[in-house]
């Protein structure tokens, strides 16, 4: 089969600290209802941040201060789709700052605040399960840390 390029993507890990635990919001994927980060394709001009941005309001409704850098990829391949299309995530954790009432796929997906271990165990994706699993280690250490 060889080196099959991998479609670049961008997400955002949306947070929000609790008084009880940090949180993350996922949302439900259109054709399979999996739990996922919002996501999409990075357009023609768009920085992956950018497109990060745009994607977690598109998708989730969600906005606040997303970070400069990337915590991180997974990777991913659609098998409900012809030729299995394989993607790279680039991942750019957001602390949520507003939550839309009405955003542009609401009525495509579901949203959902879970703890960390919940989402790890949610995700499907091996490395996506790694990648929340280290971040929200990281922000308990330190909310501990604030205490």
């Amino acid at each position: 089969m060889g080196n099959v390029q991998k479609i670049a993507q961008s997400a955002v890990l949306a947070y929000r600290i609790d008084e009880d635990a940090p949180k993350v919001l996922l949302i439900t994927s259109r054709r399979s209802q999996r739990w996922v980060l919002p996501k999409g394709h990075i357009e023609a001009g768009q920085t992956s941040r950018d497109a990060a941005r745009a994607e977690a309001f598109e998708e989730a409704g969600v906005g606040g201060r997303i970070a400069e850098t990337k915590i991180g990829t997974y990777s991913y391949t659609k098998t409900d789709m012809i030729g299995n299309p394989s993607y790279k995530v680039k991942v750019y954790p957001m602390e949520v700052a507003s939550l839309a009432d009405t955003w542009p796929e609401q009525d495509e997906r579901r949203r959902r605040w879970m703890d960390f271990p919940s989402a790890a165990e949610a995700v499907v994706e091996p490395e996506l399960k790694r990648l929340l699993h280290d971040f929200g280690e990281m922000l308990a250490t330190l909310r501990v840390g604030q205490a």
